[in-house]
């Protein structure tokens, strides 16, 4: 796990216990002198910077104009050291925006005097935290450092939230599991000038007096693949890593390198990159494997494979119905720029059935199939390209038909709603969906809020069946998370206490004048994704290994952003466009089939997992923190994940956000240590445990 953390402080003389960029530090309550664990220092008092973790040497870069005037950025990022140089001059006047508009994945710190900029990205995965501390305020890429920091509780509503209503903004707003601990939104940046803090945003605005341009869909498309190949290639013009070389242990009966390396969980030199047959990966692959230079092995280092990319598959066994999909895997991976590996799973890998693992920063569902993802991985480049985040900058959100009607569109929802009535075969559909949507087109989002407030206190959670009512069910501006039907009635009213709230504070929402429903819901869409990979990377970390996910990168989002919405809703946009942007790069010969839907979804290996795994989920819930937190009754739980195991059309997406917050919940509390350096007396996050179940909520509702 890699962050970045430092402080504002609110007098130069407030952090001055130690001089001296190699020993900075501040001074906290008990006069103590912190430091983060394993850190190293970027600059020195007053307002201190580290960056802490495994980073490598050419993911941390400082250019400095003088004492008081610098800029670090920590990740992968094209600009040249005179482009960070023009952008920290430029910066000086306020201005923001082009600091994030480099290739890559990266985060920004720019001190201009005391006022110290931190800029967040537009997906979410790169996030920034920010609490006060010491007079000041303290801020990090992540949540657990500044939770130790400040010895923070958690925050039992944020939980609940994360429970009931994990795709609605309006719920979680800034808040993390951590009491006092706040999150930046997606597209902002954190602004310190001497301790005070301002969250700014730096995406420009739409204008409600002048309508936009009609977007050009051929000139949208262009913008993509630019923006994806100039993501995919910064990444092979980084300096290519070879991880362990140095601690091999030597030859070992019956084993070569590969395998001695496979058994110490080490990655494979060079650059790889996932190949599941989908488009999405494909595409990285393809567009990886093609560009100019060497995306293999480093030369001199591995199987003399140095010029071909390392292509991984994975085919679980446990689970029939991908073997299309792993046949156009076959036939991609056919190209001779390209080395194939295929890594089967068995029950082992399905998910819940592996749960040990290391804690994360924060909890999120991917936490019940990290075993499964580090399988895959583990087979794997020191820098490995996936295909996150795809779907949810490329596909249209169920949604944007109501924006297509705000905009007097009608004629481009013949398709789509074709596609839909063809999938549930009855007549009345397009009717159906056209009034949803036209409902939704006339609902203010203040309207929508309150009613998910009510439907939650009325406890009514109808799940949607099939591809029409799922899409129907989207057709809101805020609905229940899969797992609100087992929360207690005390949790949901926290919940509904605070979307009633929130429902007054509408820009704070991130809902500005003119906000479209379908573009709105996306943007949450996405934002969770990227929290869901951010806890995955983590959870699944293999050591010595970079994951890359190029589309989640801030310029493929403004590029994905600006495709018109008339193309997104079309039926196989998203491999229709990908497969334009390979034809641009000068990849034609994609095998017959590239792009069809999954013939087998991911619900399919869940409830075999849960199926497989149900007694020990059963024990797991015996006697659950979640209960102790107020948020669940154990036997209710018990009772469901049973009923689900004989065959009941339960939602397993409800299941994985609670066995995972239980899960992350027991590894925090049993966790020893602390993130910091000090005297004996310095705490931990959550250092008193859960409070009694009759207090846990109405704790969280303080704050």
């Amino acid at each position: 796990m890699r962050w970045l953390v430092g402080w504002s402080s609110a007098a130069a003389s407030a952090a001055t216990s130690v001089a001296g960029i190699g020993s900075a530090g501040t001074t906290g309550y008990e006069g103590e002198t912190v430091q983060p664990v394993g850190s190293q220092p970027l600059w020195g008092d007053p307002d201190p910077l580290w960056a802490v973790g495994d980073w490598r040497p050419d993911e941390i870069r400082v250019v400095q104009a003088d004492a008081q005037t610098r800029i670090a950025v920590l990740g992968t990022c094209g600009a040249t050291d005179e482009q960070l140089r023009v952008a920290l001059f430029a910066a000086r006047g306020g201005a923001l925006r082009h600091l994030t508009a480099w290739p890559g994945s990266y985060t920004a710190v720019v001190q201009v005097g005391r006022r110290i900029t931190v800029c967040g990205d537009l997906a979410g995965a790169r996030p920034v935290f920010h609490t006060p501390w010491a007079g000041g305020t303290a801020y990090a890429t992540a949540a657990l450092p500044l939770a130790d920091l400040v010895e923070a509780n958690l925050d039992f509503g944020h939980l609940a939230a994360l429970l009931a209503a994990p795709d609605v903004p309006a719920a979680l707003h800034d808040s993390t599991p951590y009491e006092g601990v706040r999150r930046v939104p997606p597209g902002h940046a954190l602004i310190l000038r001497a301790g005070a803090r301002e969250i700014a945003g730096y995406e420009p605005v739409a204008s409600l007096a002048v309508a936009a341009p009609p977007a050009d869909p051929a000139g949208a498309v262009d913008a993509v693949r630019d923006a994806l190949v100039d993501a995919v290639r910064v990444r092979l013009d980084a300096p290519r890593h070879v991880p362990g070389i140095d601690i091999d242990p030597g030859p070992v009966p019956g084993m070569g390198p590969a395998e001695r390396r496979a058994a110490r969980g080490m990655p494979v030199p060079g650059i790889g990159a996932d190949l599941s047959g989908g488009p999405a990966s494909g595409a990285l692959a393809l567009l990886a494997a093609g560009l100019p230079g060497r995306p293999g092995t480093v030369l001199g280092h591995g199987t003399g494979a140095g010029e071909r990319l390392l292509a991984v598959t994975f085919n679980d066994l446990a689970v029939p119905g991908r073997e299309a999909e792993v046949e156009r895997a076959g036939a991609l991976a056919a190209n001779p720029r390209l080395h194939h590996v295929v890594v089967t799973g068995s029950e082992e890998t399905l998910p819940f059935a592996d749960l040990d693992g290391p804690l994360t920063d924060e909890p999120a569902a991917s936490l019940i199939s990290a075993g499964r993802h580090r399988a895959r991985l583990a087979a794997g480049s020191a820098d490995h390209f996936t295909g996150y985040g795809a779907r949810q900058v490329l596909d249209a959100h169920p949604a944007r038909l109501a924006d297509l009607l705000m905009d007097r569109k009608r004629r481009h929802l013949v398709r789509p709603v074709a596609a839909l009535a063809k999938a549930d075969g009855s007549v009345l559909v397009p009717a159906r969906v056209y009034a949803a949507a036209r409902r939704l087109a006339r609902t203010p989002y203040r309207s929508g809020v309150e009613a998910l407030s009510d439907q939650l206190m009325r406890h009514r959670f109808d799940e949607p069946g099939g591809a029409v009512g799922a899409s129907l069910a989207a057709l809101t501006w805020a609905r229940p998370g899969p797992a609100a039907r087992w929360l207690t009635g005390e949790a949901l009213a926290e919940v509904s206490v605070r979307l009633q709230s929130a429902a007054g504070r509408t820009g704070a929402m991130g809902v500005g004048p003119g906000q479209r429903p379908g573009d709105f819901r996306a943007r949450a869409a996405l934002a969770r994704q990227a929290a869901e990979l951010r806890v995955l990377e983590q959870a699944a970390e293999i050591r010595f290994q970079r994951l890359h996910a190029p589309f989640l990168d801030n310029q493929v989002v403004r590029a994905c952003r600006a495709l018109p919405e008339a193309l997104r809703v079309q039926p196989g946009a998203r491999a229709a466009i990908l497969r334009t942007v390979l034809e641009g790069a000068g990849v034609t010969d994609l095998p017959p089939g590239w792009g069809a839907a999954s013939g087998a979804s991911s619900a399919a290996a869940a409830r075999t997992g849960l199926r497989v795994a149900t007694t020990s989920l059963v024990d797991l819930f015996a006697s659950p923190l979640l209960a102790e937190a107020g948020l669940v009754e154990a036997r209710v739980v018990r009772k469901a994940l049973r009923s689900a195991a004989q065959g009941d059309p339960l939602p397993l997406d409800g299941f994985a956000d609670l066995v995972s917050l239980e899960l992350w919940l027991r590894r925090l509390l049993s966790r020893r240590g602390t993130c910091w350096t000090g005297t004996p007396a310095r705490q931990r996050a959550v250092p008193a445990g859960i409070p009694p179940r009759d207090r846990a909520l109405g704790t969280a509702t303080r704050t």
